[in-house]
């Protein structure tokens, strides 16, 4: 089969975005400049760089009420920073509950029962329960072809990691059992792994 997809595909659903897979989910909490709290996950999402360490996510989709896409991208736009959450396989609901799309008055961290700390480098709800946790800063946000297509980039500027996830000085992914996106409504866990050397290793 090949199409071109500005003629469709003629399938029961996209396949797009089940060949692209499989994808980490990016379970971000902001903060409103009005000190409103906001929790999402964006699958469309991965780190771009070492040195400084970066990550990008980008949201798809629009509220009428926002002008950067959804609550996420507009108050990071509006504070300059955001904090990335590994979804672990014991919070999968918890992450489903927060994808909801609810009012902006709706705090998703309240409404999903999860316990929240401050973080440590900026001011922004960080999830305890999380295998891992970056604390960004902003460096820019990129509108793409497309209504409602909007990239954001970020400096990871603190990092939190679970003690027990790390297993002889080494984050053990295993342990942390992320959730990840395939296509369609599917999910997986990471609970396997593999290594390989590369050439001349």
């Amino acid at each position: 089969m090949f199409y071109e997809p500005k003629n469709g595909h003629g399938l029961p659903h996209n396949p797009f975005n089940a060949l692209i897979v499989p994808r980490p989910i990016a379970w971000i909490s902001t903060r409103g400049a009005d000190g409103s709290e906001n929790l999402a996950p964006y699958s469309f999402f991965n780190g771009v760089a070492y040195e400084p360490p970066q990550v990008m996510f980008a949201t798809t989709s629009g509220k009428e009420d926002r002008d950067l896409g959804k609550d996420t991208v507009d108050n990071i736009n509006a504070t300059g920073v955001f904090c990335v959450h590994m979804v672990g396989e014991n919070l999968t609901d918890a992450m489903n509950v927060s994808s909801g799309s609810y009012g902006r008055d709706v705090d998703e961290i309240s409404k999903a029962g999860l316990e929240r700390v401050e973080c440590s480098t900026i001011a922004a709800s960080r999830l305890p329960a999380a295998p891992a946790a970056l604390e960004c800063k902003l460096t820019q946000i990129t509108r793409l072809p497309g209504d409602e297509n909007v990239v954001c980039f970020g400096e990871v500027i603190g990092i939190h990691l679970r003690d027990d996830c790390l297993m002889g000085g080494i984050f053990d992914i295993t342990l942390a059992r992320p959730v990840a996106r395939l296509g369609y409504r599917d999910y997986t866990v990471v609970d396997d792994k593999f290594t390989l050397n590369r050439p001349g290793e």
